[in-house]
Order: structure tokens, then sequence, then C-alpha cells
């Protein structure tokens, strides 16, 4: 009873502080993160964002890294020890993660603090089932909102898991826009609650892949010169070893690393996210220690034991760590690979599992120094996503096809599907019209080969994005401008530059299988594709070689070679296809909307490797929100 008072009290009072908990700008004690029971009601749980255009090891470090300590201030963001220009939310790298109960409703007031950039957020993971107004896509399903503007974002916390929050919006996630939502069962709801005794705010780890520079220098320098898209660095929870400082005996320093704590005997969930922007996929291992994988992209599976696994951008996996070894210090090692991996920037990190004891303080490291060649693990079984499917013959690897979903089987995998789309991409000798301008230059005018930039696309058309919503003005929308494969048929876009609103379209209730193709042709690359309103069921993924064709892999079908996994295939809504390979994905079209699916690499996404997946009719699709926001053109007609 006690417990209720303290929530309705901290309700009251959320109306009239700044914040919208009783825990100041981190959340860290917010009345809804607390432990999910049967019985109880839901509840509404309120959030205040505010974004703003900021600095790591800014004034508020003071002497960061030199006093430890100080790199922990508030306000202070570390990095790994860059001096570099971010966005955050409430000045926190992460922002702070929003903890709740399924079937809580999320409140959360962004406000808009930058300078000179609109904004929006995205709720990676989040279905939007009765809320597809919510879902943060910029000129899909609202506009931009304006320095100095707001926007409230209401949405029921229906389906469990470990997502997260991040703008969708030009370079912003890059520079640090993004945080956790962690969606959290009863007891008796989640199928895993006997496999460990803790879930802890403090092990939600999110990782990515850093840069030295801010995100749209980084983009800039690529596409209009001969500056490279390849991330040097990682940081976990905003911090990592990269930038050495000297200190007065000449002695290298380093930011220090995070931190997560340990009872030995215990079992604790771990809760992974990739909120990374560049071609760099992610190996995650701890010495000494083996985990077990139990949920990927907030869907949960069998629990799969494992050495280590590969992590992609936009990819979320939960894992079950057992502290079983002896009392000490351990190294968590994160080491890149293809765009940042062993040929090309070697990047790497570190974190610390750390045992409780009297012995260590939170400022020791485990013995021995960490480098690239040492930061992956010695053996053992890799859940691998990198290049590889079904056809491998290494047992020491397990790949998403063979993890088992515990949900129930559905109709999504049915023998027969109702609609079948052949999603093919890779990088294409075209003169995209935003960075090329022919005819003074245009791609086959260029010398330098460092200047020479293919154009990612999704069947050989960018995605052009218009200047209005199409959910929320979908009746001021002509959508005889939309485009895809049929009403491009006449035009040969394998030559020429197809840039329009790229949509497929289907019935509400349809269950449509897609099929990813990853050509192969340009070079060693791998795109993680997101799919907004929906998770797809994984039932078939395989790599032919180093380069395909969508003839290939239909013809390979009807041959019968192609084995689909229509029983227990895992659940996921971002997944990397194999260059050279292939993803089949499966879902039951039951979301009405106009939702996004894309390549989760930012700098591809910005070029125009999207498309629309449109689920069901205009008079499908939920009401407008009255006085919602609109956007559009201004183009007076001439007196």
């Amino acid at each position: 009873m006690i417990f209720l008072y303290f929530i309705l009290f901290c309700t009251f009072l959320d109306s009239y502080r700044k914040y919208g908990s009783c825990a100041g700008n981190d959340y860290s004690k917010h009345p809804c993160k607390r432990k999910c029971v049967s019985g109880l009601p839901p509840m509404v749980c309120n959030y205040d964002f505010e974004i703003e255009n900021y600095n790591t090891l800014s004034k508020a470090c003071y002497d960061c890294p030199f006093n430890v300590t100080d790199c922990f201030l508030e306000d202070c963001v570390a990095g790994e020890g860059s001096r570099r220009g971010i966005i955050t939310v409430n000045r926190k790298l992460p922002g702070p993660a929003i903890e709740v109960c399924q079937h809580d409703t999320i409140v959360v007031d962004v406000h808009n603090k930058m300078l000179s950039e609109s904004t929006i957020m995205h709720w990676h993971g989040i279905h939007q089932k009765k809320s597809p107004y919510m879902d943060g896509a910029p000129f899909l399903t609202q506009c931009p909102f304006l320095p100095r503007g707001s926007f409230r974002y209401t949405f029921p916390a229906d389906n469990v898991g470990t997502h997260f929050y991040h703008s969708h919006i030009g370079m912003q996630r890059v520079d640090g826009m993004f945080g956790a939502i962690i969606v959290r069962a009863t007891e008796e709801n989640n199928p895993h609650s006997d496999l460990y005794d803790f879930d802890l705010s403090e092990h939600v780890m999110v990782v990515t892949d850093w840069t030295p520079e801010m995100g749209l220098q980084k983009f800039l320098g690529h596409m209009h010169d001969s500056g490279t898209n390849k991330a040097p660095s990682i940081i976990v929870n905003g911090l990592g070893r990269y930038v050495e400082f000297k200190d007065d005996d000449g002695k290298p320093v380093y930011v220090p690393t995070a931190r997560f704590h340990v009872e030995q005997g215990y079992r604790y969930r771990f809760r992974v996210i990739n909120a990374g922007f560049l071609n760099c996929p992610i190996e995650m291992s701890i010495d000494g220690h083996n985990i077990s994988i139990i949920s990927g992209d907030g869907h949960d599976i069998k629990a799969t034991p494992v050495t280590s696994f590969d992590i992609f951008a936009g990819e979320r996996f939960d894992f079950i760590l057992h502290a079983n070894q002896s009392v000490d210090l351990y190294w968590m090692k994160f080491k890149g690979s293809l765009d940042c991996g062993a040929t090309t920037t070697r990047a790497f990190q570190t974190a610390v599992l750390q045992y409780h004891s009297d012995q260590f303080t939170d400022f020791d490291y485990p013995a021995g120094e960490v480098d690239f060649d040492n930061a992956g693990p010695k053996g053992g079984i890799e859940l691998d996503t990198v290049n590889v499917g079904t056809e491998t013959k290494n047992k020491n690897i397990i790949v998403l096809p063979e993890l088992e979903s515990v949900d129930d089987w559905d109709e999504s995998l049915k023998e027969k599907p109702d609609y079948q789309f052949y999603i093919s991409y890779d990088f294409y000798k075209v003169s995209h019209s935003d960075y090329y301008r022919i005819p003074y230059y245009g791609f086959d005018n260029i010398t330098n080969p460092k200047e020479k930039i293919l154009t990612p696309q999704f069947n050989h058309i960018s995605m052009e994005v218009p200047s209005k919503a199409l959910l929320s003005q979908r009746d001021e929308i002509d959508e005889s401008t939309f485009c895809n494969n049929d009403t491009m048929a006449d035009k040969n876009c394998k030559e020429d530059f197809c840039y329009c609103p790229h949509v497929i379209k289907v019935p509400v209730g349809a269950v449509v299988e897609l099929v990813f193709i990853d050509e192969g042709l340009a070079y060693n690359a791998n795109h993680p594709i997101h799919l907004h309103g929906y998770a797809f069921r994984v039932v078939a993924m395989e790599r032919l070689g180093n380069s395909t064709t969508i003839d290939e892999v239909r013809a390979r079908d009807e041959k019968g070679l192609i084995k689909r996994n229509l029983k227990n295939a895992p659940l996921k809504d971002t997944v990397s296809v194999p260059d050279g390979g292939y993803v089949i994905g499966r879902l039951k079209a039951d979301n009405p909307g106009y939702w996004f699916l894309h390549c989760h690499l930012e700098v591809h996404a910005e070029i125009g490797m999207a498309m629309v997946f449109q689920v069901g009719e205009k008079d499908d699709m939920l009401p407008v929100p009255e006085g919602f926001p609109k956007c559009g053109d201004y183009e007076p007609k001439k007196q």
C-alpha cells in the first residue's frame, strides 16, 4: 500500500516537475521501473527528453580523464577521449533508459533544443499497432519538428523485449541521440524467468561504432570528397579506451571503460543493443565465460549456449551470464569486422565484468592488455551473422535460422504465402543526383577511385521521400507518384538513376514473404535491413557465393533447393543478409499503415536505400489524430 501511495504521489508531482518522474533526468528511480506483477493495473509512464547539441569532454568533465572520478560527474560525457560535437538526450550518452512493464502507456515529451536542426524520434522495435502516428518515421508517419518545438509521443508498451529509441533524421543517431527501451513481462509470461536470478538496469548495454568527428562531417567527406566511411573505434554505454592522453610522467591515460558488476554464483540477464551506423558488425565475448542467448530483437528464443555473438546495427540480443568463475575482473571484448575489421580500421573496445569483492575498486582493470588481435574469443561456439547462412559446414558456428522461437506457430508460417516480393540490392554505378552533377561531374567522369561513390539501392531504385507525411496527410498525396518494379518496367534503372517514392503494397491480413537478396557485386559489405511496424520470421538464410542474382535465387527455389523453417523460425525486425546470398522473411500484414523498410546503416538510408511497405488501403488506417501537425512545400500561385 505504501508503494502504491508513492506511485500516486510521484504521478501527481510529474505534472509540476521539469522531468516526468520522481527521479530527475536519468529516470533511474522512475516509478514505472518496477517489478512487473500480474493483477496490478498498468501505469502511465511520463518522460521529458531534451535534445541538445553538446560536446564530449565538456567543461562539466573538469579534469577527466586524469582524475577518473571527474569522468562520472553530472553532464560529463567522456566518450572514448575524442573532443567532438554530439547530440544528447538529457545530456547523457546513451540517453536515459525507458523501463516499463508490458501494457503500460509510454508518454514522452521530446523538446528540440538544438540550434538549427529539426528532429524526430523513432521507437525501434515497438510495433505501434494501436498508435501508427507515433512511429517517428520522417515524412511517413509525421513531420519532423523544428528547433524550440516539441512533440508528445504516446503509445502502449505492447510488445515485450529489448528495444531502443533513436533519431530517424540525418546523422543525429550517429552523434548520440539514442537510448534503451526495456519492456518487461510478468514472471508468469516470461518463458525464461527460471533461467536467471537478476535482470538489472545496470546490465543494459548500448554499443556503437564511433568516430572522432561528427556524423555529418563524416558523411559529407565521404559523399563529396575522398573521405572514408569507416569507423576507427567502438564505445560501450558512451565510454571506451581509444584516445591516449599522457600524465605528467608521460604515462598513458585513457577515459574509463564501461563496467558491469556481478555477485559470484548468481545468473544475470544482459541486454545488448547495437546503435551503430556504419558497416561495422561487432563480435562480443567475455573472457572465461560462456553465455546463453535467449532473445533477439525482443523476441524470445530457446536458450542457446555460445561463446560469442555478432550484432549488427539495429539488432538486439539478450543473454544469460552465470557468474560461476573465480572472483576476479574479466575483460568484456567487442571486436569490429568488415569495414572496421582486420583489413581496415581494426576497431575494438573493452568493458569490465567485475565480481563483487572488497579487493577491487571500480577503477581496477583485468590483467593483460587487449588489442584488436586478441579482442575475440579463443575458440568456442559463435552465433555468426556475418556473411554466413545455413550452407556452413562449420560445427562451431550457429546461424540465425537455427535459433528456435518459443512463440507459438502462427499463420505467417503456412506453406504458401499470399504475396511474395523479391527485394535485391547492392552498390551501383549510377550518378545519384544529390551527389553528382551531370554534365559537370557524373560517376563516369570521376578519375580518383576514392571519390567514385557507388549508390546503394533496393531493386535499382532510390527512395525519394515526399515533402508531406504519407500516413497523416495521405488524402493530400497523389499515389500515382509511387513507384516500384512494376511501375518502372519501362525504365532502364540499371543504367539510369531512378529516384521516386518506392512503395510496395499488400492488403490487410495477407501473409507476405519478403526475399531479400544481397547481390554482392561491388564488394564485401553487409546491410542490416530493418522493418518498422512488424517482426518477421527468418525462415531461410544462405550465402551462395561472392555474388548472386534474383534469377539465381528464384531458380533455386523453383527446384526445391531452398528449405524454409515453417515450424519455429525466430522472429526479428532487423536482419543482415549474407553478401552474395539471401534471407527470407515471413509476416502476416495485420498492422495497417505506411511502414519504413530500410538499411539501418545511416549513411545508406540517407542516400535512399529504403522503401515503404504499405499495408491496406487508406480507409483501413486509423484516423488522423485531431490537430496533428502537417508539412509540405509552399508554392503560391503566380499573380
